[in-house]
């Protein structure tokens, strides 16, 4: 029996990229665990993402059984995700082609321009694949928040809405987000909650500790450097918690932070509440160095303004280390208040200051909150389990046979 084809599509976050810029961060992550994954369950795996570079091979072998495909649609330059709508034509016909000669099984679309270049390449086969979707992120929750900050192109609500009509599933990251769906239209017999993971065996609380502590409490943020990620009121709470340094680590690498808009602002910030000193920007962390990083903390602080999942909270976790995280989103799901850490309002300094607080103050609740975290990461979100539960997706969509009508902790029928 030959292996199940399986075709990822990532237009913008390419599972080769490196971490921490503005648009490189859990979808790539997310991607290249899955892909990973589904290769060692036996299925022959494709990722399809745009060159972004003009030295890019045609074809990368990534891992046993991945091969990461370079489309070229568009400047062979990087571009900001919100800028390569102009040119998912250009990609949906390259996929267009590839498919009239071998389509795959299965694909599996990561993305909003993701899945409508899908759907638009599948049309002219005589027998197009089922596709599956992941939103990864919502166009109608980013201009809740975002307002006229919002930089997504016109079209994206609309293109959301119809991707709920057409793609054959969803895959939806956690269960706030299908409250969001169902309310756009999605049907709940169309949609299966399956979180993000971790991998287990380069997250876990025995390693080394790096950078070096230097008295006084630790507090990590690792995030893309954003406005919504609320750094900025991580910041705002440390004059409430004398003795204590952050430090953040994401963006560009080191040499280049002065010139980041972002860490100019927060900077600034930390100036102005005369925190500076205890505020530390580490730039762009490499991955295998970032466990070291969370282990080094006593408290790692993850409060966006949104998030459809948030896979930094669930590495800290499975480090042993608690996290104080905003109620919004994925970590209402991942995060197990006053278990494995505490939630707290998005956008609301005190509460971020009196929740980290509480750790800080608190040894043996620490402990016990890190030893709880990472028991219930490795039983609930490995990237292991991940795979399994949407390779299941993936074959009773295949086999057109009916989704489970029972919800379990993986493969949850919305």
């Amino acid at each position: 029996m030959r292996s199940l084809r399986v075709e990822l599509v990532s237009e913008h976050a390419s599972p080769l990229a490196a971490l921490g810029h503005a648009d490189a961060g859990g979808q790539n992550v997310h991607v290249a665990a899955l892909a990973s994954h589904l290769a060692g369950l036996g299925c022959d795996v494709t990722v399809s993402t745009r060159a972004d570079a003009p030295d890019l091979p045609p074809s990368v072998h990534m891992a046993p059984g991945v091969r990461v495909d370079h489309i070229v649609a568009g400047p062979t330059t990087p571009l900001p995700k919100d800028e390569l709508w102009d040119h998912m034509a250009a990609f949906s016909r390259a996929l267009r082609r590839r498919w009239a000669d071998r389509p795959p099984d299965i694909v599996h679309t990561h993305f909003w321009m993701s899945g409508w270049a899908a759907l638009q390449a599948r049309r002219a086969l005589p027998d197009p694949p089922p596709v599956v979707h992941t939103f990864h992120a919502l166009g109608v929750v980013k201009r809740r928040h975002q307002g006229v900050a919002d930089t997504s192109p016109a079209d994206r609500c609309r293109v959301e809405a119809q991707l709920l009509r057409d793609a054959d599933h969803v895959v939806a990251t956690c269960t706030d987000e299908v409250t969001e769906l169902t309310a756009l239209g999605g049907e709940p017999d169309r949609t299966t909650v399956v979180p993000c993971g971790i991998d287990p065996t380069a997250f876990h609380p025995d390693g080394p500790i790096a950078p070096p502590r230097r008295g006084g409490h630790r507090l990590v943020v690792v995030s893309r450097l954003v406005p919504r990620k609320g750094i900025d009121d991580v910041i705002a709470a440390l004059p409430a918690l004398p003795g204590t340094e952050l430090l953040v680590a994401g963006g560009p690498p080191a040499g280049a932070l002065g010139s980041d808009p972002e860490v100019r602002r927060l900077r600034a910030l930390a100036r102005d509440l005369h925190v500076h000193d205890h505020v530390e920007f580490l730039g762009a962390v490499a991955r295998p160095d970032v466990p070291a990083l969370l282990r080094s903390a006593d408290v790692v602080v993850s409060v966006p303004w949104y998030e459809p999942f948030g896979i930094v909270p669930l590495e800290a976790m499975a480090c042993g280390v608690p996290v104080v995280g905003s109620a919004v989103g994925g970590l209402l799901d991942s995060i197990a208040h006053r278990s494995t850490g505490l939630l707290v309002p998005a956008r609301d300094p005190d509460a971020v200051a009196a929740a980290v607080g509480r750790l800080l103050d608190n040894p043996s609740l620490r402990v016990h909150m890190g030893a709880e975290a990472a028991a219930r990461v490795r039983q609930e979100f490995t990237w292991d389990l991940v795979a399994r539960s949407t390779l299941e997706v993936y074959e009773k969509l295949r086999t057109r046979r009916s989704l489970p009508s029972s919800a379990t902790s993986w493969a949850v029928t919305a």
